[in-house]
């Protein structure tokens, strides 16, 4: 079989509701739009964990949080974990990132002064970084505007960097809509796109592993023109507001938080209001809008240069976004609106065109998906699995019939909001969540009560059924399949091997 490209497309907070769901009306994707009608969109699609950098771990490693234990932010990766590009290498791929892959390096064997320890914002294992774009620490796209002419500072007293201030108009206070300092030309996803296909270009006649990792629509919300105003802000639905009686709620709330969603916000997400909020969504879409634009010209340059038929496209999300649901912001949540993510794949082997697949799909499963398409083995111990036979139309006889999720809301040094309202330690501070077509079960550490939600008859998760005795039952046997999910995935690198027997 001939040996074929690898283009893997991550999004960052992208969440599924603006491709499939009722923002999807109010801008359009048609590049995003097209790749799905040439592949497989899978409908149910969901991150095993967040944030950024859990859910990249389970993203790259095809295991889930409870087996990688990269679990927060800043938290390392074993250096003994598989990921998709050390594996890749052993097909004779030479796995090229551009972007970001938010992997904190295992530290053993580093000197402490060594400045790979200095950020989170580390390459994965196996990984060959060409362009670096990292949201707290780069320095390549700032330096491509600063030689441009672009007037900023390179250091920030706020929780955002002052090259994504946006431009005043008329002397007024920076607004979310008001324009980036930067024109669409120079932004972080065209100059990221600019430089992939210069470096592709002259790759293009032999095979090649590209990891494309988009910033936006991550926060700070701010977009260039014209994506600042593609989006009327007042045709937009509002978000839905409706949220459980819950002592996670109350902690959730109970301090400023997301205070990096625009430039200066006070973290005050009860107390937003609703303008603002729209404002908000309008500009989130504004940046899906300009991704889905370039993304448009990987797809062009695909077709031009004769590659689009011998190229495996994955296009995905590390983890969804809040977008004002339950008044909350950002992916710090057991929510749908974080944990739901889009995923499409156009496998050019497949002969299967623009379906939609039901089947209940982690990302663990990509880096499995990617390996079996390059005819690499998947190791042993990934929790994933390949969704090949799905883009061929295939249905598999026991595939899962739910989806687990994990979220770490605690801090080794930093005590966070949750611990101190909950009374939890830094390693009883979690969910772990189970959900299935219908129901969704979390459960909290620490004691705190768990929820239960009917997703059939309760789509928002507005209202908990745990507490109810009506729902013992149910609560009891999520409970039970949640433990069965955990025992039979731990950790199974060296399971499958018996020595001397």
């Amino acid at each position: 079989m001939e040996k074929g490209n690898v283009l893997f497309i991550t999004v960052d907070q992208m969440a599924a509701e603006v491709l499939d769901g009722p923002l999807a009306a109010h801008m359009d994707t048609p590049n995003i739009d097209r790749l799905a009608a040439s592949g497989t969109t899978f409908t149910k699609h969901f991150t095993v964990t967040v944030p950024c950098g859990p859910a990249r771990a389970s993203l790259l490693t095809g295991l889930y949080a409870m087996n990688h234990r990269a679990i927060r932010n800043g938290t390392p990766l074993a250096r003994h974990n598989a990921t998709v590009a050390t594996e890749a290498r052993k097909a004779g791929y030479e796995p090229l990132l551009f972007g970001y892959s938010d992997i904190a390096p295992d530290p053993e064997g580093i000197d402490p002064e060594d400045p790979v320890l200095n950020t989170y914002e580390g390459v994965a294992p196996g990984f060959r970084e060409l362009v670096e774009m990292r949201m707290d620490h780069g320095l390549e796209w700032p330096g491509y505007l600063r030689a441009k002419g672009y007037d900023f500072a390179l250091e920030s007293d706020g929780p955002i960097a002052d090259v994504f201030r946006p431009t005043a108009q008329s002397g007024n206070a920076p607004k979310p809509r008001d324009p980036a300092l930067y024109d669409a030309a120079d932004s972080d996803t065209a100059y990221l796109t600019d430089r992939t296909l210069t470096a592709l270009n002259i790759r293009r006649d032999a095979p090649w592993f590209a990891h494309l990792t988009y910033i936006r629509p991550h926060p700070p919300l701010v977009a260039p023109a014209p994506y600042n105003m593609m989006v009327d802000p007042k045709r937009l639905p509002a978000p839905q507001r409706d949220q459980p009686d819950h002592p996670f709620i109350d902690a959730w709330f109970s301090a400023p938080a997301s205070r990096g969603l625009y430039w200066g916000f006070d973290g005050d997400c009860a107390g937003m209001e609703d303008a603002i909020a729209a404002d908000l969504r309008a500009v989130y879409l504004g940046l899906v809008a300009e991704v889905d634009h370039h993304l448009g010209r990987v797809l062009d340059w695909l077709e031009e240069t004769g590659q689009a038929d011998r190229t495996l496209i994955v296009l995905t999300a590390d983890h969804g976004e809040m977008l004002g649901h339950k008044r909350m912001w950002g992916k710090e949540s057991v929510f749908d609106p974080a944990l739901k993510v889009p995923l499409i794949i156009r496998e050019p082997r497949a002969g299967k065109t623009g379906q939609k697949v039901a089947a209940l799909t982690e990302s663990v499963d990509v880096t499995p998906t990617i390996l079996d398409w390059i005819g690499v083995t998947v190791p042993d111990a990934m929790d994933g699995q390949s969704l090949l036979p799905l883009t061929g139309g295939e249905a598999p006889a026991r595939w899962r019939g739910a989806v687990l999720h994990e979220v770490e809301f605690g801090h080794p040094h930093n005590p966070t909001r949750f611990q101190n309202v909950l009374g939890l330690t830094t390693n009883q501070a979690h969910a772990s969540i189970l959900r299935d077509t219908r129901w969704k079960y979390v459960h909290f550490g620490g004691g705190v009560p768990p929820m239960l939600f009917d997703l059939e008859n309760d789509p928002q998760e507005a209202r908990d059924l745990a507490g109810d005795p009506a729902y013992a039952d149910t609560l009891l046997r999520m409970a039970r399949r949640l433990i069965d999910r955990m025992t039979e995935r731990r950790d199974r690198r060296l399971t499958q091997h018996s020595i001397g027997t």
